[in-house]
């Protein structure tokens, strides 16, 4: 017995099982799903956003080294919470007793944990009244001072940068104002503090700003994290009953029994159930990106019920009775399902190669939910059908409308084989055509961009009237993250988009150290040379040394005693000269850049404003191999690109396993099942224009390979085949009834292609959904998906009948080489 011969017998034999004892099957499944549903209790919340992309990059710590080992007072921490007060001048005797009123509430609260705090506010009490220490004691001394005396010790301060540097860029000494600052309050905490203690910690800060008059907002990690958690929570509300009730009326249209319409629904309810079990069980966190996972689940799930109705239907047309018919319906669709269910693993599991956490593990929840899928709409729909048919008949229970969606005399039937009807005359023109309109709108789509941004997993600043108008509980919560980033960006000189660091670890007591950091910025790299004739603009030890000379004589004086070759940079005794720049009024600033054991020093880069994120990335890491001490390029914008870098490889990667993958299985398994490899190629082919053309339309709409399209190409591939799989395999049933390529294929599209289009239909508008979730992110996702969906339907009725022609054609040239694997 040849092996595709042992296959169809052990297909049979599953079958069998499934038909004769179907009880026993539902019951089983029944338990499972029970137990299933204990796991999903212990599904966690990834709210880190960019974080799980970016643990484990080299640059990504070199940056956490110099968070840890250089103090900024200006910058936030992650045991710190940032008081931002906005809205006209906020220098005022008024604005500074509003600040300090926040901070005297919140240090009031033990919960909240103060150590210390720093802001325009506590800076100008504290030159009122130096033994002021806490917010009581600095409210009472700024309101005992006059308006007149608060602006002139503003003035006095614009030098002290541990005042300015707490202010926005539009900061005017003369006038006393600013439009905005941030103060800064430290937490104590103990060991074992978590996320979600911090989290609660600045969201009560948040609520105590928010009760006080006048533009004031708490920010921090812990902020970003409960919202990113609550963007989750808010999209899946309003995605989720969006995808439910499109589905439910296509699924009316394409059932149109109310019976038959109830287990497909409970079919997809205990695939959702099974998965988000096996995430509780696996411990794999439930992030953005998993938000996609149900839909795509959903999808599948729906092509599944909608072709074992159908065939079922077909049968019982036929003349088979209930039994019979849905042996014949699951023996021709067992193998397909199986064909779709490996494909459709190797498309969604392909990203499990990413070496981003979440896109693996999106890969791994996609990947095990296919396979879940699988089995609860091949072994337990059939199973519940039967059952459900034969009490339906018991207690004469009328059917509604059992008949196919589409017939060959029907006029849906005859729309979809159109194309087939019209390629019988020229199948070769027409896969000339779509291979050369396919391969230039890949070649268009190959300049598509590839970015990784803040912003992609929040929400944008003013949601849209769709969002803000639903009442509740489909209600969103109030995000004010994007708000404050871009209020940050658009005031302080902070952005850390517009600057690089370099993480630069050595012995800096030795004489050539300070030289070693000031010599290579005379010559950089493009992006970096922003300064005249060609040279950097660095912010460094160097510079605060130099900074502080020209404002202490005595200081220069050491300075220059110790510069033996007259450049401003002391060569010789350099222990000393840090000692007096440490105990300095500057001491603060140098503990930025320099850390107290003389090992690590970091030195910010300005860049060009017109260097993309790329461009600027490279030059930096160029730079940094100019030192002599062993550097890192890193911060923020550098450490975005490495993840961009990233997702491209992955988004690459994963289409060429996806497509590799898919590709050789198809050639094997035609073979071994009907010595009839080249279907293989046939098979995959409308998918691979329906990629290209997807490519294509994400370049001309200007969407970019981000932390969640950048899975769309293989996944794409995954759930694209389903349509090319179940056309061509029915296509060889009715192959080798005796019809040729072309009877075969019309009786293909007018009956398969009915299931086709609904589940077309359902999957597209379903996927579709997600473009109405808060994120951009998942808005991208959905919409690209729905196109995929599309793009995969369409390829399938036009681009598959040429090309099984084609195979006829060749069929004995070709495929008579390769006969059946034998045992």
């Amino acid at each position: 017995m040849s092996l595709g011969e042992r296959t169809e017998a052990w297909t049979r034999r599953l079958n069998d099982a499934i038909v004769d004892s179907p009880r026993r099957v539902i019951v089983i499944f029944l338990v499972l799903t029970l137990v299933f549903a204990g796991g999903m209790g212990l599904v966690s919340t990834d709210t880190g956003a960019t974080d799980s992309f970016t643990e484990g990059l080299d640059e990504q710590e070199a940056l956490d080294a110099v968070n840890q080992e250089f103090e900024d007072p200006f910058e936030p921490e992650s045991e710190s919470t940032q008081l931002i007060h906005s809205g006209g001048n906020v220098l005022t005797k008024e604005a500074l007793v509003r600040d300090l009123r926040v901070l005297e509430e919140v240090e009031s609260r033990d919960d909240l944990r103060v150590a210390s705090t720093n802001g325009p506010a506590t800076v100008v009490a504290q030159r009122i009244d130096p033994s002021a220490t806490t917010a009581a004691e600095q409210r009472r001394a700024i309101e005992s001072t006059s308006a007149t005396r608060v602006r002139q010790i503003v003035r006095g301060l614009s030098e002290n940068p541990r005042f300015t540097g707490t202010l926005a860029t539009d900061f005017n000494p003369t006038s006393a104002s600013a439009s905005a600052s941030i103060t800064v309050v430290s937490h104590d905490v103990p060991a074992g503090f978590s996320d979600g203690d911090l989290q609660e910690v600045q969201t009560t800060i948040r609520s105590i700003a928010a009760d006080q008059p006048g533009e004031i907002t708490a920010f921090g990690t812990g902020v970003t994290n409960a919202e990113t958690a609550n963007v989750i929570g808010d999209s899946l509300t309003i995605v989720m009953p969006v995808v439910v009730l499109l589905l439910l009326l296509f699924l009316v249209v394409a059932y149109r029994d109310p019976i038959d319409l109830s287990l497909g629904l409970l079919s997809l309810l205990m695939t959702v159930i099974w998965t988000f079990g096996f995430l509780g069980f696996s411990g794999i966190p439930f992030s953005q990106q998993l938000i996609a996972v149900p839909v795509l689940l959903l999808a599948v799930g729906v092509d599944f019920g909608i072709h074992i109705i159908n065939r079922y239907r077909e049968e019982t047309v036929a003349g088979y009775e209930a039994t019979e018919a849905m042996r014949e319906a699951n023996n021709q669709l067992m193998i397909a399902f199986i064909i779709v269910t490996v494909t459709t693993v190797f498309g969604f599991g392909a990203n499990v190669i990413s070496d981003l956490g979440p896109i693996r593990n999106m890969g791994i929840a996609s990947g095990i939910g296919i396979i879940f899928t699988f089995l609860i709409f091949g072994l337990f729909l059939p199973a519940a059908k039967l059952e459900v048919d034969e009490l339906r008949e018991k207690y004469n229970v009328p059917e509604f409308n059992s008949a196919p969606i589409s017939s060959e005399d029907s006029t849906l039937g005859k729309f979809l084989t159109f194309p087939a009807q019209v390629s019988r005359y020229a199948p070769i023109a027409f896969v000339v055509v779509l291979l050369v309109t396919g391969g230039m709108a890949a070649t268009y789509g190959s300049g598509v961009d590839t970015s990784f941004e803040t912003e992609d997993f929040l929400p944008p600043e003013e949601q849209p009237a769709y969002v803000t108008g639903l009442p509740e509980p489909f209600a969103p919560s109030e995000y004010t993250v994007t708000e404050t980033l871009n209020l940050l960006e658009d005031r302080f000189s902070t952005n850390q988009d517009q600057s690089v660091k370099l993480y630069v670890e050595g012995n800096f007591e030795e004489g050539h150290a300070l030289e070693a950091l000031a010599d290579p910025n005379d010559d950089a790299p493009g992006a970096l040379a922003v300064g005249d004739g060609g040279s950097a603009q660095p912010t460094s030890i160097v510079t605060v040394m130099q900074s502080h000379a020209e404002q202490d004589p005595e200081f220069a004086d050491l300075v220059a005693r110790n510069d033996i070759d007259g450049d401003g940079i002391p060569d010789r005794n350099l222990a000393r000269v840090y000692d007096a720049l440490f105990a300095s009024t500057s001491g603060d600033r140098a503990e930025q850049y320099l850390t107290p054991d003389r090992r690590s020093a970091q030195v910010d880069y300005a860049i060009d404003s017109s260097a993309s994120q790329a461009e600027a990335a490279v030059d930096a890491r160029q730079f940094a191999g100019d030192f002599r001490f062993e550097t890192t390029a890193t911060g923020q914008l550098v450490v975005f690109d490495a993840v961009t870098d990233i997702i491209f490889n992955s988004a690459i990667q994963g289409l060429i396993l996806a497509m590799g993958l898919t590709g050789l299985f198809l050639v094997i398994a035609y073979a071994v099942l009907e010595g009839k490899p080249l279907l293989g190629i046939v098979n995959l082919f409308p998918i691979l224009i329906a990629i290209a053309f997807l490519l294509g339309t994400m370049r001309y709409l200007d969407m970019s390979l981000n932390a969640l399209t950048a899975t769309i190409l293989s996944i794409s591939i995954g759930l694209g085949i389903a349509y090319s799989v179940h056309a061509t395999h029915r296509f060889i049933d009715e192959f080798n009834e005796g019809a040729d390529a072309y009877e075969s294929m019309i009786i293909t599209l007018s009956g398969t292609g009915g299931a086709l289009l609904g589940s077309m239909l359902t999957t597209s508008l379903g996927t579709g959904a997600l473009a109405l979730a808060i994120t951009p992110v998942l808005g991208d996702f959905g919409l690209l998906m729905a196109l995929s969906v599309v793009y995969s339907f369409v390829f399938t009725v036009v681009a598959l009948p040429p090309a099984v022609l084609l195979w006829e054609r060749y069929n004995g040239t070709w495929d008579g080489l390769a006969m059946p694997m034998t045992g």
